[in-house]
């Protein structure tokens, strides 16, 4: 079975499309693979989405191998997925199949990351399941 590649986007790669590539390593590795990337990078992921996935998760994104990467840095997708950038999004050398609209909630409380770690859960687990169904 050839699985689909699916990439998450947002500016900077550091927190958002990172929460959203381990989720969807860790929830739905047998249907797609998860990669993310951005227009511009940072020096590391966002140390509180680090934190508190370790808390809730058990994933350690860093260990894991996880970094800032650009979109040139990832192989060619099926599906690209904006994480809402709440500014014009990054082109990407192709139109996004689909926009999640997530606050960015760095430098916010925990209970934020927290919120926006659970929509991402639900959107890994929905895209897991069309993607299931369409085999």
């Amino acid at each position: 079975m050839n699985k689909k590649k699916v990439a998450f986007i947002c500016i900077h790669n550091s927190c958002r499309s990172q929460i959203a590539e381990a989720l969807g390593k860790h929830l739905a590795a047998d249907v797609f693979e998860s990669y993310s990337a951005g227009t511009e990078t940072k020096p590391q992921i966002n140390l509180d989405a680090v934190r508190v996935m370790k808390e809730i998760y058990g994933i350690d994104m860093e260990a894991n191998g996880q970094y800032s990467k650009l979109i040139a840095d990832i192989p060619d997708v099926d599906i690209a997925i904006s994480m809402g950038c709440n500014v014009e999004c990054p082109f990407i050398g192709r139109a996004f199949d689909d926009n999640w609209g997530l606050d960015d909630p760095t430098g916010k409380s925990d209970d934020d990351f927290k919120a926006i770690m659970q929509r991402i859960e639900e959107n890994i687990i929905e895209l897991k399941k069309r993607l299931s169904e369409n085999k």
